[in-house]
C-alpha cells in the first residue's frame, strides 16, 4: 500500500501577525488551533467554503477557550487547499474584533503571498 504523501500547512504574512497578536490577548490560543492543524493534516478540510474568491478558500470556527462563549464568539480561520499536499492559512481573526472578512480581502491575502513567494523563489539573474 503507497503511502500518502504528508500535507504541509504554510502561513500568509497576514496570518503569522494575528496570529502574534492574538497569542498575547489569548493564552490558549495555540491549543485551540491544534485540533484544527490535526484535521488539516489528516487531509479534512473543516469549516464552509467561501464563496466568490476564485480559490478554494474555507471558513472555520474555532473556540477561544480563554473566554466562555462558545464558537460563536471565538476565532476564524481562513485558510486555502493550494494543491493536494499544501494548505495555506490566509488569516485569523476574531469574531469579537472582526464580524467578517470580504472575499475581496481574502483575494488580496492570497494574491499579495502568491507575489511574494514568485520573487523569493526567482533566481537573480547573472
Amino acid at each position: 500500500m503507497a503511502e500518502l504523501p504528508k500535507i504541509s500547512i504554510i502561513a500568509t504574512p497576514d496570518f503569522q501577525t494575528q496570529l502574534r497578536r492574538f497569542a498575547k490577548r489569548y493564552r490558549s490560543l495555540q491549543s485551540d488551533l491544534q485540533t484544527l492543524f490535526a484535521e488539516l493534516q489528516n487531509g479534512n478540510c473543516p469549516g464552509d467554503q467561501i464563496p466568490g474568491t476564485f480559490y478554494t478558500v474555507f471558513k472555520v470556527r474555532i473556540k477561544n477557550s480563554d473566554i466562555q462563549k462558545g464558537k460563536s464568539a471565538g476565532y476564524r480561520v481562513i485558510y486555502q487547499l493550494k494543491n493536494n499536499i499544501c494548505i495555506l492559512l490566509i488569516t485569523l481573526y476574531s469574531k469579537s474584533d472582526e464580524s467578517s472578512i470580504t472575499a475581496r480581502e481574502i483575494r488580496a491575502i492570497i494574491e499579495r503571498f502568491d507575489k511574494l513567494s514568485e520573487t523569493s523563489t526567482q533566481e537573480p539573474n547573472p
